[in-house]
């Protein structure tokens, strides 16, 4: 009973990383790319860093969004499907 639901945290724990995981690294290579643009060009505005990344932080959110959502709904049924096992 314990290893099933610690199986499910570290499952749960998982699946947080890989819905999260398109959005970080694309903030992540956009963060590269314009500290070396402004690394280059000697710019230091904030504004420049900040808007590129959440502009594409939301983009790369609604493009993977079909996918995030398949995702979340076949780990939800497999919770639900898997409530009467631990029921004592």
């Amino acid at each position: 009973m314990e290893a099933k639901l610690i199986g499910l945290g570290v499952e749960t724990f998982k699946m947080a990383l890989y819905l999260a995981m398109p959005m970080l690294m694309a903030g992540l290579i956009a963060g590269l790319a314009i500290s070396i643009f402004q690394a280059t060009t000697q710019i230091n505005e904030q504004t420049l860093s900040f808007v590129p990344k959440i502009l594409l932080v939301i983009v790369v959110a609604i493009l993977t969004m079909p996918w995030m959502m398949n995702m979340m709904i076949e780990f939800t049924t497999k919770i639900i499907t898997m409530i009467p096992t631990f029921i004592f």
